[in-house]
């Protein structure tokens, strides 16, 4: 759950809908400088499914009694995050082993961000069998992808990193513009030749529009949408959040991108 405070509340965005949000920017994604998405619709599939493990869980998602809201997607509790990560890469399976690998890979990246030694030694030890059984389905998944010929060049070790640096930054980028994050910056950004750009985000307040530079989409500007549900209160139980989501009313975000300025 991605939770966006403004001047009227908080708006509850699911983590679905995020990975929407993501898949529009990756469908959108490519130029001359940042070169195509290949393959464009496995790609694009695993950016927009990229947390389908969340789907069930925010539906009825767990309460916070710290704030009184949802969890947001950086408050679950481990174990429940490492259930759902490990359930979603395989419930892309029988639609695309391409999709269920980059989302196993994008799981892995997220824990490889923790430090590990900080951690009490149970929460360590989960998280490293997650990551080793999850580095395993991928193994599995390259083989099979390599040996079917419709599918051996793309399952180079250069072209699947470099596919899963495109869903890491797509999600990114709609983490920052759900959250409004702007200005930002996304880092190692894949591009047509071998340098990777960063690509920074910055808000203009007057507009409402947000300025994203270098411009790596099709085409200028782009409008992004997502859903979410507004919540004004803050709640002492689960069953009044969950009561509370069942007839809050929903709204659509609508957010303008533009090239920066020459």
């Amino acid at each position: 759950m991605l939770l966006r405070t403004d001047d009227r509340g908080v708006l509850a965005i699911g983590q679905p809908a995020h990975a929407w949000v993501s898949g529009q920017l990756a469908r959108n994604w490519g130029n001359p400088r940042f070169g195509a998405v290949e393959p464009r619709e496995e790609v694009c599939l695993a950016a927009e499914q990229h947390d389908i493990g969340m789907a069930g869980w925010d539906l009825e998602p767990t309460l916070n009694r710290d704030t009184g809201l949802p969890h947001s997607f950086i408050e679950m509790p481990l174990e429940t995050h490492l259930e759902l990560w490990s359930a979603g890469p395989r419930r892309l399976l029988r639609q695309s082993r391409y999709a269920a690998l980059l989302t196993s890979m994008h799981g892995v990246r997220l824990y490889e961000l923790r430090d590990l030694n900080t951690l009490p030694p149970a929460q360590a030890a989960a998280i490293r069998e997650f990551m080793h059984q999850q580095r395993v389905f991928q193994q599995d998944l390259v083989a099979t992808l390599a040996a079917d010929s419709p599918t051996t060049s793309e399952a180079t070790p250069e072209v699947i990193a470099r596919n899963s640096q495109l869903v890491w930054t797509w999600d990114f980028l709609s983490l920052a513009l759900l959250l409004d994050w702007a200005p930002c910056t996304a880092e190692e950004v894949p591009t047509a030749g071998e340098q990777p750009f960063d690509i920074h985000l910055a808000a203009d307040r007057t507009s409402g529009h947000v300025t994203v530079d270098p411009w790596p989409f099709t085409k200028a500007p782009l409008t992004i949408r997502c859903e979410g549900q507004r919540l004004t209160g803050r709640y002492q139980a689960p069953e009044q959040l969950h009561d509370a989501l069942a007839s809050a009313p929903w709204e659509t975000l609508e957010l303008e991108l533009r090239p920066a300025a020459a």
